[in-house]
């Protein structure tokens, strides 16, 4: 069982870091939507920008994406050196 949830999480990061490789930037706020109280500068704010329209934008930079694709082959890989349970 720990197998299978150390692989599908592995698996799960990494298919974002690979999304990251394609996307250059995500919408999060719409027009429709009401403006959300100021935030104070925390670690989302490192990547989190407004762009003319007064949207709220994520904006990752590249290493991102290749830092969760190492992540989640390197979980990957260890979920299947995991050792087998024993028929004791």
């Amino acid at each position: 069982m720990w197998r299978a949830i150390f692989f599908a999480g592995g698996l799960f990061v990494a298919m974002w870091g690979g999304t990251f490789l394609m996307v250059d930037e995500m919408v999060l706020t719409f027009k429709d939507e009401p403006k959300p109280e100021p935030r104070t500068e925390e670690f989302r704010g490192l990547f989190m920008s407004k762009n003319k329209d007064n949207k709220e934008v994520f904006n990752p930079p590249e290493w991102v994406a290749f830092t969760l694709m190492s992540i989640g082959s390197v979980t990957m890989l260890y979920s299947i050196a995991l050792p087998r349970r024993s028929q004791h």
